[in-house]
């Protein structure tokens, strides 16, 4: 059992930064590919970024590439996103994701995933 809490949104500007954090528990944390995905109001759920169990490979979406940036510390149980030069479309809820899937790609588009975080909110405003 993983229970992810993901922390760090708020309110920021267009062209401002902000790094959401995702805290994992159980010593099992670094045998699952990790992933950040975002709602916004209206619209179905979307990838953001993954990154493998020891941290050595990323993958990310189109719309984040280059200013994201997703990485983990198995030692400290938590996983990041650096995000920087943020837009006003952006905005949505966020959520960390852990899975057994080796293929962080593959993670990306099933349908469903092992745990979930509660979500935290980001908000860019223009």
């Amino acid at each position: 059992q993983v229970q992810l809490v993901e922390s760090g949104g708020g309110l920021v500007q267009a062209g401002g930064s902000l790094r959401l954090s995702c805290a994992g528990s159980g010593r099992t944390f670094s045998t699952y590919s990790m992933g950040w995905f975002r709602q916004a109001p209206g619209k179905e759920r979307e990838f953001v970024a993954a990154i493998s169990r020891g941290g050595g490979t990323t993958y990310y979406s189109d719309s984040v590439k280059g200013r994201f940036t997703i990485s983990r510390d198995n030692a400290q149980i938590t996983m990041y996103l650096q995000m920087n030069s943020l837009k006003p479309e952006d905005t949505a809820v966020y959520y960390c994701a852990a899975d057994s899937t080796f293929s962080i790609q593959f993670m990306g588009v099933k349908k469903t995933l092992d745990y979930w975080g509660q979500g935290t909110q980001v908000t860019v405003s223009s």
